[in-house]
């Protein structure tokens, strides 16, 4: 059973460590667990509040996408490689090469978009090929495509300034599961 399993005790078991860091995001952002390592390992500005936004944001994408979409869905694939590939490399890019800036949000860069959206397509596209290799996805040039039109879609999303306010890794998520479903 456990991790190999195809159905929904798989599903819960992948979801299950995940899971339990929504647990601790939740109780050392609310102030009922302290820990300052943790805060300051997943805050910008060292407040435990913080932990309540972008890193349980982030928890929650990858618990979701486990319990729901456990190894099947492309949709998955697309939403955590945009984030945790995506996203990540948005910023590493973008504070080392991101002099020019986006003239609509002068907080991103064009070269932290540019690496966002190759970042999340050429990860999804490895874990297409990684999970068609086990018989979990069918790849297919469709496929391929869809993984582009939602890992642009995303880098433009996590360009806007609408980004900067709520958290890019809530919307890109959400772009990621809502595109990632009409066209895969």
């Amino acid at each position: 059973m456990g991790l190999t399993s195809s159905g929904r005790r798989g599903a819960l078991f992948a979801a299950f460590t995940p899971g339990v860091n929504i647990i601790q995001m939740l109780l050392i952002g609310s102030g009922m667990w302290k820990d300052e390592a943790t805060v300051k390992s997943m805050s910008r500005f060292g407040d435990r509040r913080e932990l309540l936004k972008g890193p349980l944001y982030y928890a929650l994408t990858i618990t979701g996408a486990c319990a729901i979409y456990w190894r099947t869905s492309p949709v998955a694939i697309a939403a955590i490689c945009n984030l945790c590939a995506g996203d990540g490399m948005a910023d590493i890019v973008g504070r080392r090469f991101g002099r020019q800036k986006i003239p609509y949000n002068k907080n991103k860069s064009i070269a932290g978009s540019v690496a966002m959206a190759l970042s999340g397509f050429v990860a999804s596209v490895g874990f297409m090929y990684y999970f068609a290799s086990f018989g979990y996805v069918q790849k297919s040039w469709e496929m391929l495509l869809g993984f582009l039109v939602v890992s642009l879609a995303s880098a433009f999303v996590e360009s806007l300034p609408i980004s900067t306010e709520l958290d890019d890794n809530l919307t890109v998520t959400l772009t990621s599961i809502l595109l990632g479903n009409l066209v895969f």
